[in-house]
C-alpha cells in the first residue's frame, strides 16, 4: 500500500486507511471521531443546483427591502446593504464592515467559488487553478453568516413590533430561502470528493502525486502523519514527503504551504483569547445602542436588551440572547483558555473530550453575531428624525471585535496539540 491510501486526521492525526464509501456515508477518525470525509450522492449535481438556486434567490434578497416599519403613515425601509450603509454613515464603519463582509461578501465569494469549481466538473473538465478556488472557498466558509442573520432578523422584529407597525419584506423571505439552500449545498459539496473527481478528470492516480511509502512504516512504528515524517494538506487532504530535515513545504496538488502543526498556534492562540478578554469588560458594560426620541435619550447594554426581551413575555428570544450574546462568548473564551493551557502543558487528561470541547467552540461561535445584527436591523429602521432615532454604541464594535477575536482563536488554535501530548516522550 502507498501513501496516497493513506489519509491523517485533521483534528488527531492519526493515519488511517481511505475506504471506499456507499452514498450518503460518512468517514470518522477512529480516534477522536471526527469527519474525514463524506460520499454524498449525486454531490455535484445537487451542490450545484443548490448554489445556482441560493444565488439567485441572493439577488433577490439583495434587492428588496428585508423589512419595513410604519409609524404614523410614515415607511421606513431598509435592504441589507442600506442597513450597513447607515452604519457607515455614522461613523460605525467597523461594524458595517463587519456586517457587510459577514453577510454580503462572503457569502457570494462562497457561491460563486463553489458555482466556479462544480459548473466544469459537471462536465468532466478540470477548471481553471481549481487550487487556489478551493482554498479561497476554506477560508470563506466560516464567515458567511447568513443562518444567524436570519435569527437577528426575527429578534428585532420583536423589539419593532412594540413601538410600530412591522412590514416585513420579500428579502427576509428570499434571506431564509438563502438560508436553507446553503445549508443543503454545504451538506452535498465534500472537498476531498471534489478533489477525487480533479484527479480523475486530469487522469492523475494519486499514487503518482505521493511517494510509496510501506504501509507497515505507518502501522507499526509511525501511527501518525508527523511520526511518520509526511505532511497532510488542510486544503485538499493530501499526503506528502518533505524535503530532507525540512520543516515546511508546499502541497504537490493545491500549492499550499505544509507545516507538521500551525505555527506558532498557542501563541497566537494565546494573543487572541486576550485580546478577546480585554474586549469583553467593555462590550457588555459600555452601551449597545443609543436611542434619542420625544420621551429622552435611552442607553441600552446587551444585558438590558435580554431584560427587555423577558420583561416584554418574549422569554424564548430573551434565552436565545442571553446565551449567544453573553453566555457564549464567556463560555468560548473560557473553553479557549482551557484548551490552550493544557495543550502547552501537555495534559494527557482526556483528550477525546477536549476536542469535542474544541469542536463545539468552533461550531459556536459564529451565532455571537446575533446581537450584532439586531442592532443593525434597528438602526436602520428606527430612523424618525425628532420622533426617535437609534444609534449603535461603542459596546457594539467592542463586542463584534470579541467575536471576530474567539474565532480567530478557534482557528489558530491546532487540536493536533492535544493529542502530541499522549505520543511516547522520546518522540
Amino acid at each position: 500500500m502507498n501513501a496516497a491510501r493513506l489519509i491523517a486526521c485533521h483534528e488527531c492525526d492519526l493515519l488511517q486507511r481511505e475506504t471506499v464509501l456507499t452514498g450518503g456515508a460518512v468517514a470518522r477518525c477512529r480516534r477522536c471521531g471526527a469527519t474525514l470525509y463524506r460520499s454524498p450522492p449525486a454531490s455535484v449535481d445537487r451542490a450545484l443546483a443548490f448554489t445556482l438556486a441560493a444565488m439567485v434567490l441572493f439577488a433577490v434578497a439583495n434587492a428588496f427591502p428585508i423589512v419595513g416599519l410604519s409609524v404614523n403613515g410614515t415607511l421606513v425601509e431598509t435592504t441589507l446593504f442600506g442597513a450597513a450603509r447607515i452604519l457607515y454613515d455614522d461613523g460605525v464603519w467597523p461594524l458595517a464592515g463587519l456586517v457587510f463582509v459577514t453577510t454580503l461578501l462572503m457569502p457570494l465569494l462562497d457561491m460563486a467559488a463553489v458555482t466556479y469549481v462544480l459548473l466544469p466538473l459537471r462536465s468532466g473538465h478540470v477548471p481553471r487553478r481549481p487550487d487556489i478556488v478551493l482554498r479561497v472557498l476554506r477560508r470563506v466558509t466560516p464567515w458567511g453568516m447568513i443562518e444567524v442573520l436570519i435569527l437577528g432578523m426575527l429578534v428585532a422584529l420583536v423589539k419593532l413590533a412594540a413601538i410600530a407597525t412591522v412590514v416585513p419584506g420579500i428579502a427576509m423571505l428570499a434571506f431564509g430561502a438563502v438560508m436553507l439552500l446553503l445549508a443543503a449545498a454545504a451538506a452535498t459539496f465534500d472537498h476531498h470528493d471534489i478533489w477525487t473527481r480533479i484527479d480523475i478528470a486530469r487522469s492523475t492516480v494519486r499514487a503518482s502525486v505521493t511517494p510509496a511509502t510501506p504501509v507497515a512504516q505507518f502501522s507499526a512504528s509511525a501511527p501518525t502523519a508527523a511520526r511518520a515524517g509526511l505532511f497532510v494538506c488542510h486544503d485538499c487532504g493530501l499526503l506528502s514527503k518533505p524535503a530532507s530535515h525540512a520543516h515546511e513545504g508546499r502541497c504537490p496538488r493545491c500549492g499550499s504551504h505544509l507545516h507538521f502543526r500551525k505555527p506558532g498556534s498557542i501563541a497566537r492562540t494565546w494573543a487572541f483569547v486576550i485580546a478577546a478578554v480585554v474586549l469583553y469588560i467593555p462590550a457588555n458594560m459600555l452601551p449597545v445602542m443609543d436611542t434619542s426620541s420625544l420621551f429622552g435619550a435611552q442607553t441600552d447594554t446587551i444585558l438590558s436588551g435580554v431584560v427587555y426581551l423577558w420583561t416584554s413575555g418574549s422569554w424564548p428570544l430573551a434565552a436565545i440572547v442571553f446565551i449567544a450574546s453573553i453566555a457564549v462568548p464567556m463560555l468560548k473564551i473560557i473553553a479557549l483558555v482551557f484548551l490552550v493551557l493544557t495543550a502547552q502543558l501537555r495534559w494527557r487528561w482526556l483528550p477525546e473530550r477536549r476536542t469535542r470541547i474544541y469542536r463545539l467552540v468552533e461550531l459556536v461561535g459564529r451565532w455571537s453575531m446575533l446581537d450584532i445584527y439586531v442592532i443593525t436591523i434597528l438602526v436602520a429602521l428606527v430612523q424618525f428624525n425628532a420622533l426617535a432615532t437609534i444609534k449603535a454604541g461603542p459596546g457594539a464594535i467592542a463586542f463584534g471585535a470579541v467575536v471576530v477575536l474567539t474565532m480567530f482563536a478557534a482557528m489558530s488554535f491546532d487540536p493536533r496539540l492535544i493529542w502530541d501530548a499522549m505520543e511516547p516522550d522520546h518522540e
